[in-house]
């Protein structure tokens, strides 16, 4: 190991199958990494850009998710403990039919 005069070079970085001694070879799989995550995100994101029917069905996924969530908590999943325990108790009700 070289001699620096800096934390990396007292510190070994273990990215990956890389060990990082210095600070040069630190810097060099940030730039690496920076550039995989940069190329990962450019592949995606023209990926998404270009999209024909995907976009239609991606839509049609986000509705039915709302639906599911959303609409159908409010009218078939009541709040069971706000109507059954008081205010602050919840805890001792749940506990109270869990022991019964």
């Amino acid at each position: 190991m070289k001699s620096v005069n800096s934390l990396w070079a007292v510190c070994a970085f273990i990215v990956g199958s890389y060990v990082c001694e210095t600070e040069e070879t630190m810097s060099q799989i940030v730039k690496a990494t920076k550039h995989f995550l940069w190329q990962t995100y450019r592949l995606y994101a023209d990926g998404f850009r270009n999209m024909t029917i995907g976009r239609t069905l991606w839509l049609i996924i986000f509705i039915k998710l709302f639906i599911i969530f959303a609409v159908l908590k409010i009218f078939f999943f009541p709040n069971y403990l706000k109507e059954h325990a008081g205010k602050g108790h919840e805890s001792e009700y749940v506990a109270r039919q869990l022991t019964e």
